[in-house]
């Protein structure tokens, strides 16, 4: 018996999906287990397997079109057998598309005269009017040498005028006949030479030279999420960011000590340290909802990873309670995930706070926008030999490091931001406290 197949829900907050691709055609069979179809979600793409065997015996919302959740997308059943019932009640699958496009109707101009060439063989007969061929004779100008502006290249008057008005070298003039520059065009004080010309014929057709192609592309349905909720938060939040520097000298003694037990990186570490201090400072690890602030006793950590399709932030749950070694393995697995399109919609959800690594870029400063609803993010940078002045004033060289916090203000005041910073930074340049 035909039915309908719907648009899965495959997370809380999903509302609409896109059909990303049918690995079935109309009217060919499907066994269970098999890869059906593949559903573009808010951050994450997924591929939908059949339940049962069927046919597929029609397609109601095509590849990349948009559909509402549980909106019917298909229908299934035996082949051949009549679905036009099941098509009555559908009707037009509910979508989320954007309208078709708008024809545009696009005026051209005509094109320009065409001003020819005054490079001509010795003795070739020349195209001027009577006016010209008299002008040019009063004034001594070479008709051979003048580029016409006239109909089919026809020298006017105006050109033998213009030729013979302009102080040149005879180089200068060759050059442009050659070029069927005219002249009289190129504005300088003073005599005009064959590289003034060359120049001129250069930016002339600099445009044609560039050949300029612009190669327009739709936005992925993911890069329109990062785009949109970016924006809101950018709106949304007074967002300050705060930099402090980190003396990363025990931190790195403490990295290498443990490689021979475990890849731990700096992500891990400064993770791990501050799932603990956050605790601490409730304004950077809360959300907002409405007029109400919610804090938490727990902290669900969100780490960027950056993909070949977009900016995903998967969530390390209840962070504060797991060691450094579970801490990185998660890390690591969920950003694999993530680079393959494995992650859940669970993995994206929960976060109360944020850190975004752009160490290994090596860059030096940057203001991260605050993942909404939380209240704060953190941007950690590379890490930097640097003379600093110790308390002997001696000039040492440290591996410093800098962190960038943006803090939402309608939460965080300056002064909790600071406190918060300072006791971050006491934690990162003295790791042996997570021994306590």
């Amino acid at each position: 018996m035909a039915e309908l197949i719907r648009l899965p829900k495959m997370g809380l907050t999903m509302e609409e999906g896109t059909i990303v691709e049918w690995f079935v055609e109309e009217g060919q069979e499907v066994k269970k287990g098999e890869r059906f179809f593949e559903v573009a979600t808010d951050k994450i793409s997924n591929e939908i397997e059949a339940e049962f065997d069927t046919t597929l015996l029609k397609i109601i919302v095509t590849q990349d079109c948009d559909a509402l959740v549980q909106a019917p997308i298909a229908i299934v059943g035996e082949a051949g057998e009549d679905y036009s019932a099941l098509m009555a009640d559908v009707g037009d699958a509910p979508s989320s598309s954007a309208p078709a496009e708008k024809e545009v109707e696009v005026e051209t101009e005509a094109p320009a005269a065409t001003v020819a060439s005054a490079t001509r063989a010795p003795g070739e007969y020349v195209l001027a009017s009577p006016l010209a061929k008299k002008t040019a004779k009063e004034k001594g100008v070479d008709l051979s040498m003048v580029a016409g502006s006239g109909p089919d290249g026809r020298v006017v008057e105006k050109d033998v005028l213009a030729a013979g008005s302009v102080k040149a070298s005879p180089m200068a003039k060759i050059a442009a006949a050659e070029m069927g520059v005219n002249i009289a065009s190129i504005q300088k004080d003073g005599r005009i030479m064959k590289d003034d010309v060359q120049k001129y014929y250069r930016n002339s057709r600099i445009e044609d030279l560039a050949e300029p192609a612009d190669d327009v592309k739709a936005m992925s349905r993911m890069r329109k999420v990062v785009a949109k909720r970016m924006t809101e938060s950018w709106n949304m939040a007074p967002a300050v960011t705060y930099d402090i520097s980190i003396d990363m000298t025990k931190l790195i003694a403490m990295k290498k000590e443990l490689k021979p037990f475990a890849k731990i990186t700096y992500t891990d570490l400064i993770v791990k340290v501050l799932s603990r201090v956050l605790l601490k400072h409730k304004a950077l690890n809360c959300t907002i909802e409405g007029n109400n602030i919610i804090e938490r006793n727990y902290v669900n950590m969100g780490v960027a990873v950056a993909t070949d399709t977009g900016l995903l932030v998967p969530v390390v749950k209840y962070s504060n309670i797991k060691s450094l070694g579970d801490i990185s393995a998660e890390i690591k697995e969920l950003a694999e995930k993530g680079r393959t399109n494995q992650l859940g919609a669970d993995a994206l959800q929960g976060g109360t706070f944020t850190v975004s690594n752009m160490g290994m870029y090596e860059v030096e400063s940057f203001s991260p926008i605050i993942n909404q609803p939380e209240t704060a993010i953190l941007g950690i940078c590379g890490i930097k030999n640097t003379p600093v002045v110790n308390d002997a004033m001696e000039i040492e060289i440290k591996p410093l490091m800098k962190l960038c916090l943006s803090a939402d203000h309608r939460v965080v005041d300056g002064a909790v931001a600071a406190i918060f910073l300072k006791d971050l930074k006491e934690h990162l340049e003295n790791p042996a406290v997570l021994l306590i």
